[in-house]
C-alpha cells in the first residue's frame, strides 16, 4: 500500500532562524516515525520578501548595492548561526541577485518579469539554507524546484501574469511518480513558472496557496499550516484578548473568515483543499502542541451561532444613486460593465430601486486616476460618490439569519452614526456591515464580547489569546479576582433572604491609586453617583481623589461623610433647578454649565464667577444608548457649533470661563478616545481667553466577562502624554466613575426555586432588578457563580432570574452552571458600580444591603 503524503507548509517566521530548522526536523521526523511522506513547503525567512519588493525603487534610486547586499547579509549570518556554508547553490543566486538590481539601475526600470524573479529569490534562497538544515540535524532530504511542478494558468505577459498568478490544482500523476520512494521533500511556495519558462509567483501569501496546490496533486491525506500562532481565533487577538482559539471548522467557514479580514491563512489555499476533500491544520510551530485549528467537511458544530468577527480597515466605498435605475432593464449590467474596463474588482453589493453601493477588492494598483476614470465612466449612469477610510466588520458563522437578533444591543451604537453598506452572503454564513473607520474596532469588539467572549470551551472555541499568550502567573492573576481569595467570608456574610452588596476595599483603593497616578492627570474627580458608600468614599479620598457630584443631594452627602474643601468637589449639574447652581456657587465648589439656558436666564447668578463648559462633542461611545452621553440624541452638553452662543452669554452675565469638559460615554476601552476628546477641546478652547483647563470625562472601561478587553492605563497615559505634548499649556482633569468601583464589588443571593421550562434551566434568586437593574437597563452582562459549588463541572446553561414580577427581571442569561440546588449561594460580580445606588423598593421588595472588607 503506498504510504500517504503530508504537506507541511511553514511560514517565514517558522523558518527565520536556525533553531527553527530544529523544530521543523522533529516534526518532519514524527510524521516519517508514523509510517507518512513528508513535502515541506517553505516561505522565505521573514523580512526578505518585504525587501526584496523594496529592492527595484533602491536600484532606482541608486541605492540598490547596499539594499542587495542587506539581503545577502541575511542570509550569510544565518549560515554562520547554524554553522553551515554558503555553497554553490546560494552564491548563484545572490550572483544572480546581483545582475538584477545592476539590470535595474542600469536601464532605469524594473518590469513585472523581472520583479517576479527577484520576488522569487526569498524562497530560493531559504530553500538553499534549508536543505541543509535538515541534513545536519540528520534526515534524508531531497530537494524540489517548485517551478519544475507549477505551470502557471496566466499565460499572458501583463504585470498581473507575473506577479498574481495561479496554478491548476489536479491530481498530478507525473508528480507522484517523480517523487515515488522519497520519504522527505523540500520545495518553495509562492513560485511556478509560464510556458516561456520564465518565473512567476502568485502573489504576497502564495505559499499557503502553493501547499495546497501540492496537496491537491500528491492526493495526499492532511495539509498543515504551520506559523506563528496556534490557529484560526474568533477575532485579532490585536483586537481583543478575548478572541477564542476556533479548534474545529468547515472548509467554507475557514474561507469566510479569511476572506473578511482574518490573516492566518491565504484566502485562496482553502478551494483547493475543499474540492480535493483534503483535511487543513493550522498549528503553531513554536507551541506545536496547543490544538490549532481543523479545517474540514465538518464543522465544529452547525448550530446557528457567531463564530467570529472581523474588522477589515481602509474600504473604499462607490455610491451611485439615481431615479433613471429604477425598473431599468440592464441597469446593473451597464455599471458593473464599467468596473470591468477600469480593471476594478468589487467585493460587496448592495442594491435598492435608487442605490447601488459596493466596496472595492483591496488593490494597491487603485491610483486616483483609474477612479477618475470609474467616476467619469459611472457619471452618464447616475450621481457617484467615492467614500474613502471606512470599515467592514464582518460575522461569520453558520445560521447568521436565525442569530440576526442578538446583535441588536451592539448595532444600536449606529443610531447616531450610519452604516454605510450591509451585506449578508447567500450561503447564511456572512453578515457585514460597512461604517466609517473609527467605528470598526469598537463594534467588532463589542460584537466578539457580547456573543463570543463568554461562550464555554466546546468542540469549537478553545481557549482565549489572553490564557494561551499569557505567562501562568498573569493568567492565574486575571482568573482569580478577589472574591475568590475570600470566598469564606462572602460565604460566611451571605444573607438568608433578599441580596447583600460586597465591596472589597483594597481593590477600590488600588483602582484610584492607578488613576491618581497617571502623570498627565492633573487632577481626578470620582463620579460617586455610581457608588456613594461611606466606606468606598473614604477609601477614595484617602488615594487622593476629589469627588465629582451631579447633585446637591451628592454634595451634602459627600461633605457629611468627608472632610473636603470646596476645591475638592466638581459640580455637574443637568437640567437642575436654579437653587442648585445657587447652592454650588455659595459653597464655592467647581461649576459646569451644561448649557445655555443658566447663562442666559439666570445671569445675574455667575457675575464674577468661574465656570467651566460641558461640551457635546459628538463623538458617542458606550456598550448601550443609555450610557452614550454624546452625540445629536445626547441630552448632554453644548454642541461645538454652539460655543460662540455660550461665549457671548458667558461673558454677558460677567462669567469666566475657565475650562471645558466632555464625556463621551461609558465602558471605553480604547486608549486613544480621551486623547481625541483632548484634542477636540483644545482646538474649542482657542475661542477662549480663559480657559487653562480640560476636563476629558470618564468612562473608562471595565471588562464584563473574565476574558473581555481591559483598558491599558499605561496605553492611556501614552496617548495623555502626547495630547499634552501637542497642546501644551492645559490641566488635564478626568472623573472616572466604574472604573474605580465596579471591580470591587459583588452581590450575594441565595437560590430560592430551580425551574425546567421549554428546555431552558431557570435559577431563581432572592434578589433581581430591584437590586440590580443594570442588565434590565442597558444590557449589561455581569459574571454570575454558584459560590457554594465554585469550581464544580458545569452541568449546562442556566438563565438567573429575581423574584420581581417584570420579563426584564432576568439577571444573566444561558451561563454555564453546575448542578444547583435551593439555598446555594449565587455570586454577581463586577457589580460594584450603579448597583445599591440604583436600587429600588419595586414590588414593595426591600433591595439589597452593603457591607464593605478592608
Amino acid at each position: 500500500m503506498t504510504r500517504p503524503w503530508i504537506v507541511m507548509k511553514f511560514g517565514g517566521t517558522s523558518v527565520a532562524e536556525p533553531a527553527n530548522w530544529d523544530i521543523i526536523a522533529r516534526l518532519a521526523r514524527k510524521h516519517r516515525e508514523a509510517g507518512k511522506r513528508v513535502l515541506i513547503v517553505h516561505s522565505a525567512i521573514a523580512g526578505v520578501s518585504n525587501a526584496l519588493e523594496a529592492l527595484p525603487r533602491a536600484a532606482l534610486q541608486g541605492e540598490g548595492e547596499a539594499a542587495a547586499e542587506a539581503i545577502k547579509d541575511r542570509h550569510r549570518s544565518f549560515a554562520a548561526e547554524a554553522g553551515l556554508a554558503v555553497g554553490p547553490a546560494l552564491q548563484a543566486l545572490f550572483d544572480r541577485l546581483d545582475a538584477l538590481t545592476a539590470g535595474i539601475a542600469l536601464i532605469g526600470e524594473a518590469s513585472a518579469r523581472v520583479r517576479a524573479e527577484l520576488m522569487a529569490m526569498g524562497e530560493l534562497m531559504a530553500s538553499a539554507l534549508g536543505l541543509q538544515a535538515l541534513e545536519k540535524a540528520g534526515l534524508a532530504v531531497t530537494g524540489l524546484d517548485a517551478r519544475e511542478v507549477f505551470q502557471a494558468v496566466n499565460d499572458g505577459a501583463d504585470a498581473r501574469a507575473y506577479l498574481d498568478n495561479t496554478v491548476c490544482e489536479d491530481p498530478d500523476p507525473a508528480l507522484q511518480d517523480k517523487l515515488k520512494g522519497l520519504d522527505l521533500v523540500l520545495t518553495q511556495g509562492f513560485i511556478a513558472r509560464n510556458s516561456r519558462g520564465e518565473t512567476v509567483v502568485l502573489g504576497r501569501g502564495g505559499s499557503d496557496t502553493s501547499a495546497a496546490y501540492f496537496a491537491a496533486k500528491l492526493e495526499a491525506e492532511k495539509l498543515e499550516i504551520w506559523t506563528d500562532v496556534p490557529g484560526l481565533f474568533s477575532a485579532d487577538p490585536r483586537l481583543t484578548s478575548g478572541a477564542r482559539l476556533l479548534k474545529a471548522l468547515s472548509y467554507e467557514e475557514a474561507q469566510e473568515i479569511a476572506t473578511m479580514g482574518g490573516k492566518v491563512i491565504h484566502p485562496r489555499c482553502v478551494g483547493p483543499a475543499r474540492r480535493a476533500g483534503i483535511a487543513m491544520e493550522v498549528k503553531d510551530t513554536f507551541r506545536p502542541d496547543l490544538p490549532g485549528t481543523r479545517i474540514s467537511a465538518a464543522p465544529g458544530d452547525d448550530a446557528p451561532r457567531l463564530k467570529a468577527v472581523s474588522v477589515k480597515p481602509g474600504i473604499r466605498l462607490v455610491v451611485m444613486e439615481g431615479a433613471g435605475m429604477w425598473r431599468q432593464a440592464g441597469f446593473l449590467a451597464d455599471v458593473f460593465a464599467v468596473f470591468k474596463n477600469c480593471g476594478v474588482s468589487v467585493d460587496l453589493v448592495s442594491t435598492s430601486e435608487t442605490n447601488v453601493t459596493v466596496s472595492l477588492d483591496p488593490d494597491p494598483g487603485l491610483d486616483a486616476a483609474r477612479l477618475d476614470r470609474l467616476k467619469r465612466e459611472l457619471e452618464p449612469l447616475c450621481r457617484v460618490r467615492i467614500l474613502e477610510d471606512a470599515a467592514a466588520v464582518s460575522m461569520v458563522g453558520y445560521g447568521i439569519r436565525r442569530i440576526l437578533h442578538q446583535l441588536a444591543p451592539a448595532l444600536e451604537a449606529f443610531q447616531d452614526k450610519p452604516i454605510r453598506l450591509v451585506s449578508q452572503a447567500a450561503n447564511d454564513l456572512n453578515f457585514t456591515v460597512v461604517v466609517d473607520a473609527p467605528e470598526g474596532r469598537a463594534l467588532a469588539v463589542r460584537l466578539h464580547e457580547s456573543l463570543i467572549g463568554p461562550s464555554p470551551e466546546t468542540s469549537v472555541f478553545g481557549p482565549s489569546w489572553a490564557e494561551i499568550a499569557a505567562p501562568s502567573g498573569a493568567r492565574t492573576e486575571r482568573a482569580r479576582p478577589w472574591w475568590q481569595e475570600r470566598r469564606k467570608e462572602l460565604l460566611d456574610l451571605a444573607p438568608k433572604t433578599g441580596g447583600l452588596y460586597v465591596y472589597d476595599l483594597p481593590t477600590v483603593t488600588a483602582r484610584a491609586k492607578a488613576v491618581n497616578s497617571l502623570a498627565s492627570i492633573d487632577r481626578a474627580f470620582y463620579a460617586m453617583k455610581a457608588n456613594a458608600n461611606p466606606h468606598v468614599l473614604k477609601a477614595i479620598q484617602a488615594a487622593g481623589v476629589g469627588m465629582e457630584c451631579v447633585s446637591m443631594g451628592e454634595v451634602e452627602h459627600a461633605r457629611e461623610v468627608l472632610d473636603l474643601a470646596p476645591g475638592d468637589i466638581l459640580f455637574t449639574p443637568n437640567f437642575a433647578p436654579r437653587e442648585e447652581y445657587e447652592a454650588a456657587l455659595r459653597l464655592g465648589v467647581h461649576l459646569t454649565i451644561d448649557g445655555l439656558h443658566p447663562l442666559t436666564e439666570w445671569p445675574e447668578l455667575f457675575d464674577g464667577a468661574e465656570i467651566i463648559l460641558r461640551v457635546n462633542p459628538d463623538r458617542p461611545r458606550g456598550h448601550h444608548a443609555h450610557v452614550k452621553t454624546a452625540g445629536p440624541k445626547a441630552k448632554f452638553g453644548i454642541a461645538l457649533d454652539a460655543l460662540p452662543a455660550a461665549k457671548a452669554a458667558a461673558e454677558a452675565a460677567g462669567a469666566r470661563v475657565v475650562g471645558l469638559h466632555a464625556h463621551a460615554g461609558s465602558g471605553v476601552t480604547e486608549p486613544e478616545h480621551w486623547r481625541e476628546i483632548g484634542a477636540i477641546l483644545a482646538e474649542a478652547a482657542a475661542r477662549f481667553e480663559h480657559v487653562r483647563l480640560l476636563n476629558l470625562g470618564g468612562g473608562l472601561g471595565v471588562p464584563e466577562a473574565p476574558d473581555a478587553k481591559a483598558l491599558d492605563l499605561a496605553g492611556v497615559e501614552q496617548n495623555l502624554k502626547a495630547l499634552k505634548k501637542g497642546a501644551p499649556g492645559f490641566e488635564l482633569w478626568m472623573e472616572p466613575g466604574r472604573y474605580l468601583v465596579a471591580e470591587a464589588g459583588v452581590l450575594l443571593t441565595r437560590v430560592t426555586q430551580i425551574k425546567h421550562s421549554f428546555g431552558t434551566r431557570f435559577v431563581g434568586v432572592a434578589t433581581g432588578m430591584n437590586s440590580l437593574i443594570r442588565p434590565a437597563l442597558y444590557g449589561a452582562r455581569h459574571e454570575i457563580v454558584n459560590l457554594s459549588r465554585l469550581g464544580e463541572a458545569p452541568a449546562g446553561l442556566a438563565s438567573i432570574v429575581g423574584p420581581i414580577c417584570e420579563s426584564a427581571d432576568l439577571l444573566g442569561a444561558e451561563r454555564l452552571l453546575p448542578e444547583t440546588e435551593e439555598g446555594d449561594v449565587m455570586l454577581i460580580a463586577t457589580a460594584g458600580a450603579y448597583g445599591r445606588v440604583m436600587s429600588s423598593f419595586y414590588n414593595r421588595r426591600e433591595p439589597a444591603g452593603e457591607t464593605a472588607l478592608a
